[in-house]
């Protein structure tokens, strides 16, 4: 610790940082733009000048740039001083010399960063007398808007998008104040975390065109903390309403996870709650007279809360419960619990990732399975490189200095991806390899076998990735079920085994699909399939399923013939489904913007998610209608008390944490939202689920942080203020970090043997992920559609070839027995036998199976 003196007055604070670092953990109010905690300095905007002076005696002292300036045992400083107040009055005037004066219509207009710190400097009256410049706004798609004008050339968009997101289209372009910073043509930025430019950018050049359509302000939003549904890494999130609609996602700050960013499925994928062909409608008669006169299966949903599939458990029996996944999904997700809870690697935080020195990635395509994680190897990357920095004395908020090195460097870094397909981190590795699954499997047993007995590589590639992973001191193993291949699941097992020992923890990630793909492993480990097999055998004679969409998971025919044996059908569920189109029964269910629930991530923390509003009659929590429990709190008990290892996660009740309000003390409009029916202002309705309530009244700076659904603070209106709620800039929330861990390191579990060689015959099945297409719910949000690609199957040119087939003719393929007929689409990189099939989207069938049969053109 450095002691510094500010105004005359010691505080002590953390050695290493920068002096605007410093002065902000102590609650000192200094402007910046430039600067961003995940971005680092580069002192460009000027905007956050102090006075420095040599000791207690210095009467005269210089101005110095905060961010740039290192903390110093000793140092002197002054924030008020009238030199660095008007040194900085002057720097926001000229900044403001050309930018429009359209607050009244700014999407930006009330969280504006640019706002902020205009009345912070003290520039209250503009002496602009001259036209302004003017640039041409393009078109950047249906998630983004743009608003060149307004722009103060700070630079944190690229710095985000580029050097730190890794993306390669959004440039600057022009000379002096000319600057315009856009892509070389209008169309969609292609790297898909473009969403958190909205957040960087600290005026209103790049705002959220859905939230934009919505027309709403931020303080007319009722707004709830909630997670992110649209992939296992549990990201945090600020769910917003206006009139009984969802209106915008933006990003939680979690230390341990997402910290300061989303991915844009995440920020984007939303509006599938408030669309028209919602289920609103109760159909049939009450579900609890059904199930007493007959036997029930129930099938569960890893997109569905842990409470909702526990309902639906302890409604049919244990016995009678399936997961919601397919039998070959539920194998993995069962393997993958089992390796992560019986490992001596520990399984690490997000944040914990950018920490790892040596990362090899088996057989996943993280980008496109779970993408936040994607932005943390990048992280882990750039810190390896920035480690050479660090050794000539270059502390790690020097962005410049970094990028730099960073781009001779490129390509050095301790990456490895061993894969079947082309990935976005590819550009970044220090090594890629492509094969198939199981021979991407072998390589990873065969590297298991180099580090653990000191053996003789088998090639060059094993040599290498095993040396640098047995060097590094903070080893990572990435895989994942992406493949549907569990032995890529246990040679990373194997792998992080041998990596451990008593002075050293690597790290295991196994990324999942769904939000709750490892919370339902939990509660059994049936698949789809032979609970359907099961109805088929007339095992029971109703069928209960809970969000989820069956043609997803299993084949259509078995799926028919379980039909036809049942006598009633029963869907819960808030979207259309083929099977809602056909059930006797009809139960609409609340979306995670309507109800609370609680979700495990693929790293094993609980989580809470809140609701923002409660849903319109007759549409309820789906575990509503599977019991009769008083408050989510009693079916919580119920639950921790049947599975012990999903309790223990302190329940924040209105008599222990509430009020919280979900309205801002600028909330508007509330008398008059009904008006139309009727001139009496309604009574906020009652939450026995939630410590939160829908007035303004209570306190909005609760003391947990999973509670928290604003960041602001005097003067600080935008995004920025979060810097008020944390112990130090960029690091812990004040209360700790939201959820709790039940995955922690054991060594119960074993060394597996080498896996056997794939079966000749047919053409391997490699799932392609995609971040827009592949997960259910996101691809229904209109702004999502617009970037699915069309359905393809894909083949390596070789393979087109020997077929006698081009790029775009239909091919004919056999899966599952069924016969399916896609378009063609050349991979390159696809090695021989393997055959590519986009998961999720039109007209491609589910991979029930890991091979098909190739016909030919169609």
């Amino acid at each position: 610790m450095a002691v510094i003196h500010v105004e005359g007055r010691p505080y002590e604070v953390k050695e290493g940082q920068h002096l605007l670092a410093a002065l902000l953990t102590l609650g000192f109010d200094l402007p910046y733009f430039c600067w961003h905690p995940a971005l680092g300095s580069v002192g460009a905007c000027r905007q956050c000048a102090v006075k420095q002076y040599q000791d207690a005696n210095d009467e005269q002292g210089i101005l110095v740039m905060a961010c740039m300036t290192p903390v110093q045992d000793g140092m002197y400083v002054s924030v008020d001083d009238p030199d660095a107040v008007s040194f900085r009055r002057a720097i926001i005037e000229w900044l403001m010399l050309n930018h429009p004066h359209d607050c009244p219509v700014c999407d930006e207009g009330g969280e504006c960063h640019l706002q902020d710190m205009t009345v912070m400097s003290g520039h209250t009256y503009r002496r602009t007398r001259f036209p302004k410049r003017t640039f041409r706004n393009q078109d950047l798609g249906p998630f983004l808007h743009q608003e060149m004008n307004r722009c103060i050339h700070c630079y944190r968009c690229v710095r985000f998008y580029r050097d730190y997101a890794g993306g390669g289209d959004l440039q600057p372009f022009g000379t002096r104040n000319q600057i315009t910073f856009a892509r070389c043509e209008d169309g969609p930025l292609e790297n898909p975390f473009s969403g958190n430019l909205v957040e960087i950018c600290p005026t209103g050049v790049f705002t959220d065109e859905t939230f934009r359509k919505h027309s709403s302000r931020k303080w007319d939003l009722q707004t709830s903390p909630s997670v992110c549904i649209h992939c296992a890494l549990g990201c945090n999130t600020i769910i917003g309403e206006r009139y009984g609609a969802l209106r915008r996602i933006s990003n939680r700050y979690h230390p341990q996870i997402n910290g300061y960013f989303l991915c844009d499925r995440g920020r984007f994928g939303y509006e599938f709650v408030n669309r028209e062909d919602r289920l609103r409608e109760v159909r049939g008669e009450a579900l609890g007279d059904l199930l007493q006169r007959t036997p029930a299966i129930g099938i569960g949903s890893p997109r569905a809360s842990l409470e909702s599939n526990y309902a639906l458990r302890s409604l049919v029996g244990a016995e009678r419960f399936s997961i919601g996944v397919s039998d070959l999904e539920a194998r993995l997700i069962t393997s993958a619990r089992e390796i992560l809870t019986h490992t001596p690697a520990r399984v690490p935080t997000l944040r914990e990732v950018e920490e790892a020195d040596a990362i090899l990635v088996l057989g996943e395509d993280v980008t496109n399975l779970a993408p936040r994680l994607d932005l943390a190897l990048r992280q882990a990357v750039r810190r390896q490189l920035g480690q050479q920095a660090a050794a000539q004395g270059i502390t790690d908020w020097n962005a410049a200095f970094l990028k730099l090195i960073e781009d001779v460097k490129r390509g050095e870094g301790n990456l490895f991806i061993l894969s079947p397909a082309a990935t976005a981190l590819d550009g970044i590795a220090r090594r890629t390899h492509r094969a198939l699954p199981g021979e991407v499997a072998r390589l990873g047993f065969e590297i298991a076998h180099t580090v653990k007995d000191s053996a003789p590589a088998a090639s060059e590639l094993v040599s290498e990735i095993a040396t640098v992973l047995s060097a590094a001191k903070r080893p990572l193993i990435v895989t994942g079920t992406g493949c549907l291949d569990v032995r890529l699941l246990r040679a990373a097992s194997n792998l992080a085994r041998v990596l451990s020992s008593d002075d050293r923890r690597a790290g295991l990630v196994i990324a999942l699909p769904e939000c709750n793909s490892l919370g339902v492993s939990y509660l059994g480990n049936t698949g789809v399939g032979v609970a359907l097999e099961a109805l088929a055998r007339g095992e029971a004679e109703t069928l209960v399923v809970l969000e989820n969409d069956l043609h997803r998971r299993a084949d259509s025919d078995a799926i028919e013939v379980a039909i036809e044996k049942a006598r009633h059908l029963v869907v819960i569920d808030h979207r259309t489904t083929p099977l809602a189109e056909r059930a006797d029964i009809v139960l609409p269910a609340a979306t995670f913007d309507e109800a609370a629930g609680t979700l495990l991530n693929s790293e094993g923390r609980l989580q809470r998610f809140w609701h923002a509003h409660l849903p319109d009659q007759p549409i309820r929590a789906a575990w509503r209608w599977l019991g009769d429990w008083k408050t989510i709190t009693d079916l919580r008990a119920e639950l921790a008390q049947a599975i012990p290892e999903l309790g223990g996660l302190s329940e924040p009740t209105p008599e222990t944490e509430g009020p919280v309000p979900r309205q801002s003390p600028r909330y508007s409009g509330r008398t008059s939202m009904h008006a139309h029916h009727d001139v009496h202002e309604k009574p906020p309705p009652p939450d026995p689920d939630s410590p939160l309530v829908f007035t303004m009244e209570g306190q909005p700076n609760p003391s947990r942080p999973e509670l928290l659904s604003r960041y602001w603070a005097p003067g600080w209106n935008s995004v920025q203020a979060l810097t008020k709620f944390q112990v130090e800039v960029g690091g812990m929330l004040r209360g700790g970090d939201p959820g709790r861990r039940i995955i922690e390191p054991t060594d119960e579990g074993n060394y597996y043997a080498s896996p056997r060689e794939d079966a000749a015959g047919g053409f391997v099945v490699i799932p392609l992920h995609l971040v827009f297409g592949s997960e259910e719910l996101s691809a229904r949000a209109p702004a999502v559609r617009e970037r699915v690609p069309s359905s393809f199957i894909a083949l390596n040119e070789a393979e087109a070839r020997r077929l006698g087939v081009q790029a775009g003719e239909t091919l004919s393929f056999s899966l599952a027995g069924r016969t399916w007929t896609l378009p063609l689409a050349i991979r390159a990189e696809l090695p021989d036998r393997a055959a590519g099939l986009p998961v999720g989207l039109p007209g491609v069938p589910p991979i029930t199976e890991t091979t098909l049969q190739i016909g030919g053109r169609a």
